[in-house]
């Protein structure tokens, strides 16, 4: 019996119409309110705008044979303990018959700005999984088979993240693949290397203009850090935490 997959180019569509519709909406209710959060920052605290891939990760923990996981997506029940941190809060826990299946990110980055911002979501990438990895290690979720650990970003298409970006490395030089690259090859480049290193189970850059909110369109590689990589490797963890 093969993987289910959730019809996910579709629902992946549908989750990128939602998320800005969903940013367009809260930044329109925040505006008529009168306290509109400074530039883009109104559009990201009205609400949860990446709720349409947290669906279709649900999707995936059901159709692959944990019809009865718990699905934990409550700020009050989303925390697990860390190993340099005392607690993590994440987006999306997957837990069956008290053991962690999976724990998930779900992320975006709008412009104007993208340089500060790619850098701080790196960081936390990096940071999130070497604290995570580190707590398992030391038995913090108790002894379980390896859990998946996912992160997934969701880009605007736009020249501001298309364009070549420079650094300046004055004593030693940036490695080849980020010379001239722009924001979204630099995430594309994160994500790739996150699971390189098994950081990160999967990991999946999308990019997408902000006139998706009429057709949902975006685009992903075809690679490793595509989304259809990340969806694959994703129902195949399910189904095996399943047969376990």
């Amino acid at each position: 019996m093969g993987l289910y997959l959730a019809n996910s180019e579709t629902k992946t569509k549908a989750a990128v119409k939602a998320f800005w519709k969903g940013r367009s909406a809260a930044h329109s209710k925040q505006v008529a309110s009168g306290k509109a959060d400074q530039g883009e920052r109104s559009a990201v605290t009205g609400g949860k705008n990446m709720d349409g891939f947290i669906s279709l990760v649900a999707d995936l923990v059901k159709g692959n044979g944990l019809k009865t996981a718990e699905i934990y997506l409550q700020r009050k029940v989303l925390t697990l303990p860390g190993y340099f941190r005392p607690t993590k809060l994440w987006d999306m826990l997957v837990v069956y018959r008290g053991l962690l299946i999976s724990a998930l990110e779900f992320k975006s980055q709008v412009g104007p700005s993208f340089g500060n911002n790619f850098n701080n979501r790196a960081e936390e990438a990096i940071g999130t999984a070497a604290d995570f990895w580190t707590a398992y290690r030391e038995g913090a979720f108790g002894e379980i088979a390896r859990p998946f650990l996912g992160w997934i970003m969701l880009v605007e298409d736009a020249p501001g993240s298309r364009s070549p970006v420079r650094d300046s490395s004055p004593h030693f030089p940036v490695f080849p693949d980020f010379r001239d690259a722009s924001y979204v090859e630099r995430y594309h480049i994160l994500c790739k290397r996150l699971m390189q290193e098994q950081f990160h189970t999967a990991a999946a850059c999308l990019a997408s203009p902000r006139t998706a909110s009429k057709d949902g369109r975006y685009s992903s590689e075809g690679d490793i850090a595509g989304l259809g990589n990340f969806v694959a490797t994703f129902a195949g963890h399910i189904a095996a935490a399943a047969a376990r």
